[in-house]
Formats: C-alpha cells, sequence, structure tokens
C-alpha cells in the first residue's frame, strides 16, 4: 500500500523505542498532559453547565418565562398615568395568546411590604396571584409551591412564605404576620396600610431571592392593599420553550399595546448569567494553560528528538529528501502524539462528564466526607450537562496549540545542514 516517506518515516519515529529515557518520558508526560487538560476542561465545562441549569430551573420556578409590565418599569421611571385601568390589558392578553408558543397567561400584582411578628420585621416583596390561572403559567419547578397556593382564596387573607422569611419571622402555618404597605392618601400625605394575614404555607426553593424575600397572596387581596398604581399590576407569561423568550420578545419590538412592553426572565435575572458565562471564560482560560503545558512539553521533546536524530536527517537528505519532507517527517511525529492526547483526552471527559453522578456518590462513600453538604449548599448534588458545541470546541483548540507546537522543531529540522551534521560522525 502507497505511503509517503515523510509519513512512514514520522510513524516510524514514533513508535520506536529511543535510546534516550529522558526522551520517551517526556514523549509519555507531553500525551498524558494533552489528555488530562482536555478531559479536565470538558468535565469542567459540563458541570458548570449543568450548576447553570440548576440555577435556571430556580429562577424559573417561582418566575414567569416573560412579563407585561408597565414601559418604564424596569428602569424605575414613573412617567406614564397612575393608574392600571389607563391601560388596555386585554389587547396585550389578546396579542400574546395569538403566538402559538405561549402556554397561559395570568395577571399578577406585585409590591414591596413590610412584614411584622414581634419583635422582628423584615421586607418582603408581596405577590399576588390568582390559583387557579398560576400553576399554569408557572414553570414545572413550582410545584412545590402549587400545593399551597389553593388556600389563597379571595377574602380569606391567606400567605405563603419563603422559608428564609418565615424562619427568621420565627412563624410556622397557622400563624398571623401583620404586612404594612406604603400608600399616599388622595392628598399625597404618607398613609401606610396594616394588614393581618394567616400564614398557610411556607416554600422553599433553594434560592435566596426566593425564601428570602417572596410572599404570595391572592391577587385580590394583593390589590385591596394597594392604590391603583399601574406599575404594581402586570401579566405573566409561560411559554412552550423558556428559552424562545427572547425571540418572542424581539418579535413583538418591546411593546404590547400603549405604555406595555414585555420583558423576558433572560433580561430579569441577566446579572446570574453574565457571571456564570465570565466564569466559564475564566476556567477555560486556566484549565487552557495545562494544555499549554504539555505543549510546551513537546516542543521540548521534539527538539531533543531532532538534535538526536542529526545523524538521520542527514542521511535522508543525502539520500534526496527536501527540506519540505523532513519538516513534514518531525510534524507528523508531534501531531501523532499530541492529537492522540486530545482524542484520549475527549474520550475520557466525555466518559467522566456523563457519569458524574455516579462517580461523585462513590468518591464520597470512599472518602468519607461529602462534596455538597446539605447544611451549608442548597443544592446537595453536582449535576453535570454535556454539550457537543462545548466538545467540539474544546477538541479545535487543543488540536491547533498541539500542532503549533510542533512547528518550530520541525522547521529546526528542516534547516539542518547534512555536511555538518555527518562532520562529526
Amino acid at each position: 500500500m502507497f505511503q509517503p516517506v515523510p509519513l512512514f518515516v514520522g510513524l516510524r519515529y514514533v513508535r520506536s523505542r529511543t535510546r534516550k529515557f529522558f526522551v520517551s518520558f517526556i514523549t509519555w508526560v507531553s500525551l498524558v498532559g494533552v489528555a488530562v487538560g482536555v478531559a479536565a476542561l470538558i468535565v469542567v465545562l459540563s458541570v458548570m453547565n449543568g450548576f447553570e441549569g440548576e440555577l435556571r430551573d430556580r429562577l424559573l420556578a417561582l418566575s414567569s418565562h416573560a412579563r407585561v409590565i408597565v414601559a418604564g418599569e424596569s428602569e424605575g421611571r414613573s412617567q406614564v398615568p397612575a393608574r392600571a385601568a389607563d391601560y388596555d390589558w386585554r389587547a396585550a392578553l389578546a396579542v400574546l395568546r395569538t403566538d402559538p408558543r405561549v402556554r397561559g397567561v395570568a395577571p399578577y400584582a406585585e409590591i414591596q411590604a413590610l412584614a411584622l411578628r414581634s419583635p422582628e420585621m423584615l421586607p418582603v416583596q408581596l405577590r399576588g396571584v390568582d390559583p387557579a390561572l398560576e400553576p399554569s403559567v408557572s414553570a414545572a419547578a413550582a410545584t412545590m409551591v402549587e400545593g399551597k397556593l389553593g388556600d389563597l382564596v379571595a377574602g380569606s387573607e391567606r400567605l405563603v412564605l419563603g422559608s428564609v422569611v418565615a424562619r427568621l419571622l420565627g412563624v410556622v402555618v397557622g400563624d398571623q404576620v401583620t404586612l404594612l404597605v406604603p400608600g399616599e392618601s388622595e392628598d399625597g400625605t404618607p398613609e401606610p396600610r396594616l394588614r393581618d394575614f394567616e400564614v398557610s404555607g411556607i416554600f422553599e426553593i433553594g434560592l435566596h431571592d426566593h425564601d428570602g424575600a417572596l410572599a404570595f397572596a391572592n391577587l385580590d387581596d394583593v390589590r385591596a392593599l394597594t392604590s391603583d398604581d399601574a406599575r404594581a399590576f402586570g401579566l405573566h407569561v409561560k411559554l412552550d420553550d423558556p428559552m424562545s423568550a427572547p425571540a418572542l420578545n424581539d418579535q413583538f419590538g418591546g411593546r404590547i399595546g400603549s405604555g406595555l412592553t414585555l420583558r423576558d426572565w433572560t433580561q430579569d435575572h441577566s446579572s446570574y448569567f453574565r457571571a456564570i458565562r465570565i466564569e466559564k471564560r475564566m476556567m477555560s482560560v486556566i484549565l487552557l494553560l495545562i494544555v499549554g503545558v504539555a505543549a510546551f512539553n513537546i516542543v521540548a521533546m521534539l527538539v531533543m528528538v531532532v538534535t538526536d536524530k542529526r545523524a538521520d536527517i542527514a542521511i535522508l537528505r543525502t539520500l534526496g529528501a527536501s527540506p519540505r519532507s523532513v519538516l513534514c517527517v518531525f510534524l507528523t511525529q508531534g501531531l501523532v502524539i499530541g492529537w492522540t492526547g486530545v482524542a484520549l483526552g475527549i474520550v475520557f471527559g466525555v466518559v467522566l462528564s456523563m457519569n458524574v453522578a455516579e462517580i461523585v456518590p462513590a468518591m464520597e462513600s470512599m472518602l468519607g466526607f461529602q462534596v455538597m453538604d446539605p447544611s451549608v449548599y442548597y443544592v446537595t448534588r453536582i449535576p453535570a450537562e454535556l454539550r457537543t458545541e462545548n466538545v467540539i470546541t474544546i477538541g479545535i483548540i487543543a488540536l491547533l496549540i498541539t500542532a503549533a507546537a510542533t512547528v518550530y522543531p520541525a522547521l529546526r529540522a528542516s534547516r539542518v545542514a547534512p555536511a555538518e551534521a555527518l562532520r562529526y560522525e
């Protein structure tokens, strides 16, 4: 079978047992280093993807995929009429229901209040919902709350509290909590409103933003507590696919009806995911340094091989091999070593990422400690989400790094002068 001479010689150099033990050792260290770096990068990014997905599920547990709100509310501006009746909410509702991606729409009210339970006092975000409609627009993870929302009957003055709020106030189901809501009288003077609510349920999502600040009540009970301020009212929207929320937002151009706008969950929680993206980039750069160090080992190994094979290079040149052929010989040797390490790293990284859920508990039982202590972390397991695009990107970058590492030694080999190399042989 036909095989080019540079490829044949390069593969022969890879398979041959060199007399230099140190060169052979560096070869294996380089291969293992590349494999470890690639595998570590795949596993770490998969785990970070898993935590990102876990965070997304928890954020959407009690949040809608999109909200219809008064334009300017998110920026804190008050340049619109104050009454909710001045806006055509029904037109917005009709527009949303025509889109096949929308699964459900429900009204809500949300105000800032002060929860009082002597001697404690805590600020809470009081959200008024319609129990008959809210489960249809809440995310799947909200099942831990949906069973408690059924008790929020209009006029019952019942409340569902986050676990952190309940613990800090020292209340349990059946206790009374007083809510103080700031307001204004008709002449503009401050007029706080007080109302006693019965705690009918306590929920725990696993995010302090929800467990430590959120409280649910019936929509009519919340409306009775606040003035008819349009900024306190809106529509919750649930989609078949939460990831289509930005596309829905772009399609409607930011406005649904006069004075109203659509805001999706990626905008509401953008700071969380921006922080995760930055962490993933930094971790990728740090772990790529492992591949970089292994690539430097490949450079050192090939330089030593070139020095050791100066006589062989001279003989090849005298037999008619061109400098380009000699260049290809050592490129072949370096690429085989580097790319073998990349391939092994991808295989090990994918296998480890797909079995993190089984490997971590086995390590915990073997070593006698728990990685995610339930007393410290809300998430007690290490999730992993393997993404094909990440594996492909990591593989391509690692291949390019290892390929670049072979260029200098190969160029050095192609410039060996045959007469000078054979003079002292």
